[in-house]
C-alpha cells in the first residue's frame, strides 16, 4: 500500500488514454497509456468508437490502481467531441464525433448566412466553426435512426467525452459535466454558467439531454468501489491550472493533435482578433475566464509529414530537419481539417509551397517543424492584441513539448523564451491538483525548474519566414 492517499487522473485525449497516480506532492507514482484510433469514414469527417474510449480508460485504471489506497479519480479530457448513449442501458447510439471533423461545415455556413453569429458569440463567447459540438450533436439526432423522436422522449442521453466517461464509472448513476468543458459546447451561456434556452432551440436540441453543470472541482459521484471523482476539467484547462497560471499576464500552450493557447483573463474578455472566450474553471463558487485560440492539426502535422515522406517514425523526420538550418523556401501549411484560430477558415486545405528542384525531402521535414510553431505564433500575436500587452514568454506542455529541436524553433519564431516544465504531464498534474486541492490533500511541489529554450534566430531570417508564410496562409484561405 502507498505511504499516502493518491490520485487517480485521468487523461482521455484524440490519441491516447492516459492515466496517472500522483501524491499530493504532485509525484508521478505510476502511469499507463492505452493508444486510440481515429476514423475518417468520409473527407472532413473524424470519429472515435465510444466503447473503444471507456476500455481503453479502464484498462489504464486497471493498470496503475490495483493495491493502491485511491484518495479520488480527477478526469481530464478532449475537449468538443460529443456522443449520444441510451439512458436505459448506457450503450453508445452513433460514434464519437470528434472535435475534428468537419460534418458540420454546411450547417456552420447556414448560420452564418442567418445572421446568428453575433448571438452566439455574445452568449457563448465562440465564434461559428465546426469545432464546437452543437451542430454536430444537432447531426447525430438528425442521422441516427430514431435519435431525434428518442431524444424528445427523454431515452437518449449526450455529452462531451467527460461526461461518457463519469456515466460509466458511476454506473450510468450522474449525467453531469463541468463548466470548463460545458463552455465550449456552444450550449452554455458564459455569463450565467447554464443551458442557453435560445441557443437551445437555435440548434434544435433538447435541453433535457444534457448534463447537469457543476464547479470543476465538485464531487461528481462515486464508483462502485466507493470512490470519489472529484474534479472534471477539459484538457486544456487542466494544462492551465496544471502550469499555476490563475491570473493575467501568462500564457501557455499545450502541444497535442492539435494546440491550444489559452491565458486566463479573470473577468469575461472579448476577443477582436479571432480567439475565443471561454470558462477556464469554476471552484469556491467562482469563475475564472479565459480567452483561448485553437490550432486543428499542430503535433498531427509532424505525423502527417513522417507518412508523408516515408520515414520510420517522428523522431526521424526531427532528425531530418535537423540536417538543415533552413527551409530552402518551402512551406507547409497543415490545414488539413481547416485552418482555426485565428483564422477560422474551415474550407482550408493544406498545401506544401515554394517547392523547386533543389528541394530535398529534409526541406519538408523543416517547413513541417515550422507550420506548428508558425500556428503557434499566429494564435500568440492574437493573445497579444486582445490582451493589450507583451506577453514576455510562452510555458508548453504536450506530447509535442518533448521535441527540443521543436521548442527551439518556436523560441526562434516567437522571440521569446519558451520555458518547457520538468514533468511535462501537466494536464492530468492540473487536475489532480483540482482534485487534491478540494480535498485538502494537496501540498504540491512548490517551484520546479524549467528548461528554458531562448531565441537564437536573427531578425532578417526571422522576416524571411514570417513573410513566406503569411503568403502561404493567404493562399490557403483562398482554398
Amino acid at each position: 500500500m502507498s505511504a499516502s492517499p493518491l490520485i487517480l487522473a485521468i487523461d482521455q485525449g484524440t490519441t491516447n488514454s492516459k492515466a496517472f497516480l500522483i501524491d499530493p506532492q504532485g509525484g508521478i507514482v505510476a502511469k499507463a497509456s492505452r493508444p486510440m484510433t481515429v476514423t475518417h469514414p468520409q473527407p472532413g469527417w473524424a470519429e472515435l468508437d465510444p466503447c473503444g474510449i471507456w476500455q481503453t480508460v479502464r484498462e489504464t485504471i486497471d493498470e496503475v490502481s490495483a493495491g493502491r489506497d485511491v484518495a479520488a479519480i480527477a478526469i481530464s479530457n478532449q475537449r468538443e467531441s460529443i456522443l449520444l448513449w441510451d439512458a436505459a442501458t448506457g450503450e453508445p447510439v452513433g460514434p464519437c464525433v470528434i472535435w475534428q471533423c468537419r460534418r458540420s461545415s454546411d450547417a456552420c455556413a447556414l448560420l452564418r448566412e442567418y445572421g446568428h453569429e453575433a448571438m452566439i458569440v455574445e452568449k457563448t463567447g465562440l465564434g461559428i466553426d465546426p469545432l464546437f459540438p452543437a451542430l454536430k450533436l444537432a447531426w447525430l439526432l438528425d442521422n441516427l435512426p430514431d435519435a431525434r423522436v428518442r431524444a424528445e422522449r427523454g431515452e437518449l442521453r449526450a455529452g462531451t467525452v467527460d461526461s461518457w466517461l463519469l456515466w460509466n464509472l458511476t454506473g450510468g448513476k450522474v449525467h453531469a459535466t463541468d463548466a470548463s468543458n460545458a463552455s465550449r459546447t456552444q450550449l452554455m451561456n458564459i455569463d450565467t454558467g447554464r443551458w442557453d434556452a435560445d441557443l437551445a432551440e437555435l440548434f434544435r436540441l433538447p435541453v433535457s439531454l444534457l448534463p447537469e453543470i457543476k464547479a470543476s472541482d465538485a464531487l461528481f459521484g462515486h464508483t462502485a468501489d466507493g470512490v470519489p471523482i472529484h474534479a472534471l476539467m477539459g484538457d486544456s484547462h487542466a494544462a492551465l491550472f496544471g502550469h499555476g497560471i490563475s491570473t493575467p499576464g501568462r500564457i501557455k500552450a499545450t502541444l497535442g493533435t492539435g494546440s491550444s493557447l489559452m491565458a486566463v483573463t479573470g473577468a469575461r474578455a472579448y476577443s477582436t482578433h479571432g480567439l475565443s472566450g471561454t470558462v477556464a474553471w469554476s471552484r469556491h463558487g467562482d469563475v475564472v475566464h479565459a480567452l483561448e485560440g485553437n490550432i486543428s492539426v499542430s503535433g498531427q502535422a509532424a505525423a502527417f509529414a513522417t507518412r508523408l515522406l516515408n520515414l520510420a517514425n517522428e523522431a526521424a523526420l526531427t532528425e531530418l530537419a535537423k540536417t538543415l538550418s533552413d527551409n530552402g523556401g518551402v512551406v507547409f501549411v497543415p490545414a488539413l481539417a481547416g485552418l482555426g484560430a485565428p483564422h477560422w477558415k474551415d474550407r482550408a486545405r493544406g498545401q506544401i509551397t515554394g517547392m523547386t528542384l533543389a528541394t530535398e525531402p529534409a526541406h519538408v521535414a523543416r517547413a513541417a517543424l515550422e507550420a506548428i510553431a508558425l500556428q503557434i505564433r499566429d494564435v500568440f500575436v492574437a493573445m497579444e492584441a486582445d490582451l493589450g500587452a507583451e506577453l514576455p514568454d510562452i510555458s508548453v506542455d504536450g506530447g509535442a513539448a518533448a521535441s527540443d529541436v521543436l521548442m527551439q524553433i518556436l523560441a526562434d519564431l516567437l522571440n521569446r523564451p519558451v520555458r518547457r516544465p520538468a514533468v511535462t504531464e501537466v494536464t492530468a498534474c492540473g487536475v489532480a491538483r483540482m482534485a487534491g486541492e478540494a480535498l485538502g490533500l494537496w501540498q504540491g511541489r512548490g517551484d520546479t525548474e524549467d528548461t528554458v529554450f531562448t531565441p537564437r534566430l536573427n531578425q532578417a531570417a526571422r522576416t524571411q519566414i514570417l513573410s513566406q508564410w503569411y503568403a502561404a496562409i493567404e493562399k490557403a484561405k483562398q482554398e
